[in-house]
């Protein structure tokens, strides 16, 4: 089984990707739902047509939970570059 860990600029639809890709919303905080802001990381994990599985880790793209984003990427064989197609690439 492969982790794959979401990389992108905070609001460029990283938690919202996830969603799409497997149904399962990644943000599970009351807060997160609230703000609309990953805080925490979130997992979910997706069935592949050949059977195989992937499990996603969510990271927080906001600065202010670098600690946690850290927390996420020890155990992630392969990263999940999102960008919005609308803001391009962000510092």
């Amino acid at each position: 089984m492969y982790v794959i860990g979401t990389a992108g600029h905070v609001d460029h639809g990283k938690s919202a990707l996830v969603q799409a890709l497997t149904g399962i919303d990644p943000d599970r905080w009351e807060e997160e739902k609230e703000r609309g802001l990953t805080i925490d990381l979130g997992f979910a994990w997706l069935r592949l047509p050949g059977g195989d599985e992937i499990s996603i880790v969510d990271v927080p793209g906001h600065e202010r939970f670098i600690k946690n984003m850290l927390a996420g990427v020890g155990g992630i064989d392969l990263a999940l570059l999102v960008i919005a197609a609308d803001e391009g690439v962000m510092p």
